[in-house]
């Protein structure tokens, strides 16, 4: 199956020096993101909640100092839900440049061209909209569906991740419209490596890498694709 033998080449990637130099700053700006947002969550809880106030035999207790430290037991709990957004925003500010240099290594003679950065910028901010709908939706959605809402929450993640990480790398080299269609005659393969991304991402620890893997691996996966479709390819960039 293709889609795996991608993500067992994307795997291999991440070793390579100049993709693992792009994973390094890749992590440090995930966790960058993720210190900021634990950083505005503990300045928010102490800003909101009361100050100082006194119990019996216990004194003084300062709810506020109490409360932000504590918020920082959400920060594994941010990770887990907000780890397909932030791989998504990623996709759009920084995938472009792993996407270059695997084909550099794998394809010199099918090598695409940059996409313009506002356009992938604006169709990862549509994404990332998209899936904290999808939490938000999951997240009200458990009561009802009980142990099946994880189905949801995977499903609907990979779909989402499979398509803007296949639709990245296929407008290297195909126009929007072509890059599409491609895209739809092979859902089936896109999703399932899309879901197996967002099962990835949360992992803890593991998941700071994926975004670069991700990357990486629908480079392969459309440069398979691409590879068997022969005459659905009239019109390639250019």
């Amino acid at each position: 199956m293709i889609g795996w033998r991608a993500l067992a080449r994307g795997w291999a990637d991440l070793l390579r020096p100049r993709i693992l130099n792009l994973l390094l700053i890749g992590v440090g700006l995930t966790i960058a993101l993720f210190i900021a947002l634990q950083a505005g969550v503990f300045a928010l809880v102490r800003a909101l909640t009361p100050g100082q106030f006194s119990l019996p035999w216990i004194g003084t207790v300062d709810v506020g100092n109490a409360l932000s430290w504590g918020s920082l037991a959400l920060f594994p709990l941010m990770g887990f839900f907000l780890m397909g957004p932030v791989a998504a925003a990623f996709s759009g500010l920084f995938a472009e440049r792993v996407s270059d240099q695997v084909e550099e290594i794998h394809y010199p003679k099918n090598r695409g061209q940059s996409i313009d950065f506002m356009d992938g910028l604006l169709e990862s901010v549509a994404v990332v909209a998209a899936m904290l709908g999808v939490l938000l939706l999951t997240l009200l959605a458990t009561p009802f569906l009980g142990p099946f809402a994880p189905l949801l929450f995977y499903t609907a993640n990979g779909w989402l991740l499979g398509r803007e990480f296949f639709q990245m790398a296929a407008r290297r080299h195909l126009h929007e419209p072509q890059a599409t269609a491609l895209r739809k005659a092979n859902a089936t393969q896109i999703t399932l490596a899309g879901i197996a991304i967002a099962v990835l991402l949360t992992i803890p620890v593991l998941n700071i890498a994926v975004p670069v893997l991700a990357a990486a691996v629908f480079t392969h996966l459309f440069q398979y694709v691409q590879s068997t479709s022969g005459p659905v390819l009239p019109y390639p960039r250019g």
